[in-house]
């Protein structure tokens, strides 16, 4: 007798799919399923009965030949059963035709590039002058005392309170007063005028910014000169150096009015004063 009963493990299988399928309608039926809906619910979450039988098989190492007389086989079984033989009879012909073409290929031989002597041509060097080195430089030469002799006289002529007297000396420039509202120019002062109302400027910019200007992201700085009088009040606005752009040009020089300054000192005297500060257009 041979160590297992094909027959015997075929009717074992059978009687354990019939178990399973059994347990799964009764637990179908506890929940409150008919037999007949509880049989159809089984079976469909169990599969394919022959595929679980073929998987079976192939566990147990007895392929699908040693099913009971009589059994119908699929399709997939028979491809199982036929693909052992398939695949050897294919990895002899692709051996014996690899080794076909290796034994009859031509052998390549890698042969080395060579020029035949008669294509070199040497070309001598040509004839060149080589100049001569230059001359080397001389040492500086060391200082030597002159021999000349010097007059003790051609100094600075002393000078003395007689030859300047208060009588023989030039008159004092006259005492000219210039109108500092005219127009821009230096004005001497040690304390600068400073801005008193920034947030107010920075909110009129904000509103005579040019809306197609701010749109299209362009901005720019212009330099506008303020006359600012003793007490601190801008009476003049002129532009001192352009943006680029007369929209801008025009929204700083209306900015300008919103301005307020501290008075310019002049040690310890209030002064009028022009500066020229930036105005500075940009998108936040």
């Amino acid at each position: 007798m041979t160590r297992f009963d094909p027959r015997a493990r075929e009717r074992e299988l059978e009687d354990e799919i019939r178990v399973h399928l059994e347990m799964a309608i009764r637990e179908r039926v506890a929940r409150g399923e008919s037999r007949h809906e509880a049989e159809r619910a089984a079976r469909e979450e169990f599969g394919d009965v022959s595929r679980v039988k073929a998987a079976a098989r192939a566990a147990w190492g007895l392929g699908t030949s040693l099913q009971p007389a009589g059994a119908c086989l699929t399709a997939n079984d028979r491809l199982k059963e036929s693909s052992r033989s398939w695949f050897w009879a294919a990895m002899i012909v692709a051996t014996l035709v690899h080794s076909g073409v290796f034994a009859l290929w031509p052998e390549l031989v890698a042969a080395v590039p060579t020029i035949p002597p008669s294509e070199l041509e040497v070309i001598p060097a040509p004839d060149v002058d080589i100049p001569e080195p230059p001359q080397p430089i001389d040492k500086p030469a060391l200082p030597v005392a002159a021999t000349v002799d010097l007059d003790e006289e051609v100094t600075i002529p002393r000078t003395d309170w007689d030859s300047s007297r208060v009588e023989t000396l030039p008159p004092p420039p006259a005492h000219t007063v210039s109108d500092v509202s005219a127009g821009p120019g230096w004005t001497p002062y040690t304390v600068a005028p400073t801005i008193l109302n920034r947030d107010e400027v920075i909110h009129a910019m904000e509103r005579e910014y040019p809306p197609l200007l701010r749109d299209a992201n362009i901005g720019g700085t212009v330099m506008v000169f303020f006359y600012i009088d003793e007490n601190g009040a801008v009476r003049d606005r002129r532009l001192d150096e352009s943006s680029g752009h007369a929209g801008l040009d025009e929204a700083a020089l209306a900015v300008a009015e919103t301005f307020r300054f501290s008075p310019a000192l002049n040690r310890d005297q209030n002064v009028p004063v022009w500066v020229s500060l930036p105005i500075r257009f940009q998108v936040r």
